[in-house]
């Protein structure tokens, strides 16, 4: 595993959804502590392995210095990351996965579909260039 400082989200980088959630947090996270990298990128492909299948079936991952997350874990352990009140997200762990996975199974099923699909990955501005890998 890359032993790069700071917990790395890896999401779908032609996916509105997804894209919309990085916007979401890089403007939270007043820290910045969170990297991100395209599940399409170099760094996905070093540190999680090819993957296989359908695009619609790939997972948002964090991978952090407790281990590597996909689907719901995930999604509540990135909004953990950005500390203060945000950090009481994490009570959602309480909720058995299945019926998080569930969910979160249902959402990246239709993503395309309710919010898009872009033709290349995102770019980040000037400013993000720093938090974003390959």
């Amino acid at each position: 595993m890359d032993r790069q400082p700071g917990p790395i989200v890896f999401f779908d980088g032609v996916c509105g959804l997804c894209n919309a959630s990085v916007d979401w947090l890089l403007a939270r996270d007043d820290r910045a502590v969170l990297r991100f990298a395209p599940i399409q990128g170099e760094t996905a492909l070093r540190m999680l392995g090819r993957l296989a299948g359908n695009p619609e079936s790939w997972s948002m991952v964090l991978v952090d210095d407790t281990g590597r997350y996909r689907r719901s874990d995930a999604a509540i352990r990135i909004v953990r990351h950005l500390g203060g009140w945000w950090a009481c997200i994490g009570l959602l762990l309480i909720i058995p996965r299945g019926l998080r996975d569930g969910v979160y199974g249902w959402v990246a099923r239709n993503r395309y579909r309710f919010f898009g699909r872009r033709e290349t990955c995102r770019l980040p501005t000037p400013a993000e260039r720093g938090r974003f890998l390959p």
